[in-house]
C-alpha cells in the first residue's frame, strides 16, 4: 500500500504528535494550532485521521470523555512515521544545525538551554555546570 502524501505542516504535526502518544482529534487540533501559530479547523484534522485509519496507520480506542475517540498509531503507523522521519530528517537537520552550539568541554551538541560561563576572559557554552567545572579544572591549572 503506498504511503499517504504529507503536503502540509498540519498533517506532519498530526502524525508526529500521534507518535508521542494517543490523542483525541480535538487535542491534536489545539496542539497543532499551538505549534504552528495558525488556526486549524476540524476539516483539516478529522478527514486526515480518517485517511490514516483507512490505511491502518491509526486505530481508535474507546469513547472517552464527551464521547471522543482517542487515536493511536498502529505498528504500521509507527513504520510510516519512521519513513517520514527519514525523508524529512535531512531537512530538519539543515534547519536545526545553525541553532546548535557545542559544549566546550565534552563536545556534545546543545539545542536549547545549556550553561554559559566566562573563563579566562572568553564566554563559553557548556551543556551543564559540571562540564564547565571540568573545563575550568583542566584549563586554569
Amino acid at each position: 500500500m503506498p504511503d499517504i502524501e504529507i503536503k502540509n505542516m498540519v498533517k506532519l504535526f498530526t502524525v508526529l504528535l500521534l507518535s508521542e502518544k494517543g490523542q483525541h482529534g480535538y487535542e491534536i487540533m489545539k496542539e497543532v494550532e499551538k505549534k504552528t501559530g495558525k488556526k486549524v479547523s476540524p476539516g483539516q484534522i478529522y478527514p486526515f485521521l480518517k485517511q490514516l485509519k483507512k490505511y491502518r496507520y491509526v486505530e481508535t480506542k474507546g469513547r472517552a470523555e464527551r464521547d471522543r475517540q482517542a487515536y493511536y498509531l498502529t505498528p504500521e503507523g509507527r513504520k510510516f512515521v519512521a519513513r517520514l522521519s527519514d525523508k524529512f530528517g535531512d531537512m530538519f537537520e539543515i534547519a536545526i544545525k545553525p541553532k546548535l552550539t557545542v559544549c566546550a568541554h565534552c563536545n556534545c551538541e546543545i539545542y536549547k538551554g545549556g550553561y554559559k560561563e566566562r573563563i579566562n576572559g572568553r564566554l563559553l557554552s557548556f551543556c551543564c555546570e559540571n562540564c564547565a567545572k571540568g573545563y575550568r579544572t583542566l584549563n586554569t591549572q
